[in-house]
């Protein structure tokens, strides 16, 4: 998958949560939610997707309305189903059944001209899981640092 085609990144989710799996899931659009979609409107910050009745939904996706469409009023944060094979869905509905695992989006993309949403099965980060990942980083780059001088 070529970087250019990813539209919207949840990079809070990569910050807060510990990624254990993820999954490539096709989005139920209505109207000209694409259009937007390819316009790079949409925000996937609140996002999380729930397996409800054998199925998985994706809820605070907010795609803005297309400004060139008709008036059909369709709601921009409604939930929208997420097309997963049925295997992956009985996976999921087990896995999320677990004590603090959760289905978060990771990336909104485009492949082959349709829309794709990364989800991952994740795990929640405690306070100090945070601050140790910021250390790391923080090290790293003193790291890079001392090697750019050298060089």
């Amino acid at each position: 998958m070529a970087n250019n085609n990813v539209i919207v990144t949840n990079r809070q989710a990569l910050r807060d949560y510990f990624i254990l799996e993820t999954f490539e899931a096709g989005i139920e659009l209505k109207g000209s939610e694409i259009k937007s979609i390819r316009k790079r409107r949409a925000n996937l910050k609140e996002g999380f997707a729930r397996v409800e009745k054998g199925e998985v939904f994706l809820y605070n996706l907010h795609i803005d309305p297309y400004e060139f469409a008709r008036r059909e009023e369709i709601d921009p944060i409604r939930a929208r189903k997420l097309l997963l094979k049925k295997k992956e869905i009985t996976y999921l509905s087990g896995k999320i059944s677990e004590k603090g695992l959760t289905l978060i989006p990771l990336k909104l993309y485009l492949k082959r001209g349709l829309a794709k949403v990364e989800i991952a099965l994740v795990k929640g980060k405690k306070f100090y899981d945070k601050r140790e990942a910021l250390k790391r980083k923080e090290a790293q780059r003193e790291v890079d640092r001392a090697l750019r001088k050298k060089a």
